[in-house]
């Protein structure tokens, strides 16, 4: 059996947490507890470009408002 957060030809939705960190999910799979729906169901490539284009800074929010308060 493959892993279906891999499929190339799967459908997925994009989650959000609320540390502002992105993750590709499957659509038949249950959300995990903390994360809610972004982007909803659609091709990989879609799902893919909506991480890139909105989640350009990989780190947690809470890092980056620690970061920015230490710089004023």
């Amino acid at each position: 059996m493959s892993n279906p957060f891999d499929s190339q030809d799967g459908t997925f939705l994009v989650l959000v947490n609320d540390e502002g960190q992105h993750s590709l999910w499957p659509d038949f799979a249950r959300l995990p507890d903390g994360w809610a729906v972004a982007l909803p169901a659609g091709p990989r490539e879609a799902a893919l470009a909506y991480v890139e284009e909105h989640w350009t800074d990989m780190r947690p929010a809470g890092l980056r408002a620690a970061a920015g308060a230490e710089s004023l």
